[in-house]
């Protein structure tokens, strides 16, 4: 695929409404921490990942956070938002430094009133999403930190394509829903067992298979869920 259908969704869309909607998408630059959409808001923009990573977070009213879900190129971010009226309680925001495809959210929800392809994929992807969300939450109920960050850090790599990140102990216990001591601890003991480095929130991973044998059933689970929907595009 070129740069601009580099994201997943985009390209399972058939070739003349893909080069359609791709002449009215603008590629836009996302730096860490901006804003994709609030909790219980209508979206401005819709954004289609091409590169980088959008955390789906739950909050409490006592400011704890835990990651929910998250966004790579493999799909459309909004896309919750487009099934309805229902008022969408998380909170979507760039986590590593990324980019996109983007127009005006209304515009695109008259799209997918009116055109049955894009209707069609993207109520696949909300389902797909949707499967991979309730995995998540059962993860984060069931499995221990250590497990779980393994898990992460692989799903993280996977749609970023590089074994190499920027994470500050606070950002991964936030993600994880865990304290900054129990988020130390497991990737201390992961860097003991010779998976990843890490030092002053620079991540590497060295050993992907092994990490992959650390890490709970659900980053299998998580994949295939999303390999199952993306199969005809560019998952490996």
């Amino acid at each position: 695929m070129t740069a601009q259908a580099s994201n997943w969704l985009l390209a399972r869309l058939p070739a003349p409404y893909r080069t359609h909607l791709l002449s009215r998408l603008k590629p836009i630059s996302l730096p860490i921490r901006t804003v994709l959409y609030e909790p219980d808001e209508t979206p401005k923009y819709a954004h289609f990942m091409t590169s980088g990573i959008a955390s789906i977070v739950s909050s409490m009213s006592d400011g704890a956070t835990a990651e929910v879900g998250i966004w790579g190129k493999e799909g459309l971010v909004e896309s919750f938002h487009l099934l309805g009226k229902a008022k969408i309680p998380t909170r979507c925001f760039i986590q590593m430094e990324a980019t996109a495809l983007r127009m005006p959210f209304k515009e695109l929800q008259k799209d997918f009133l009116e055109n049955e392809d894009l209707r069609e994929c993207v109520l696949q992807c909300v389902q797909s999403q949707g499967f991979i969300l309730g995995q998540l939450a059962a993860c984060n109920r069931l499995h221990e930190a250590e497990e779980r960050l393994a898990r992460w850090l692989l799903m993280v790599r996977d749609r970023v394509d590089s074994e190499n990140y920027f994470l500050t102990q606070e950002f991964l216990a936030n993600m994880l829903g865990a304290r900054r001591t129990t988020v130390t601890a497991a990737a201390g003991e992961l860097q003991r067992k010779g998976l990843i480095k890490y030092s002053r929130g620079r991540i590497r991973i060295v050993d992907p298979s092994g990490l992959e044998n650390e890490a709970c059933e659900c980053y299998r689970t998580v994949r295939r869920l999303y390999q199952n929907f993306y199969s005809e595009s560019t998952v490996a």
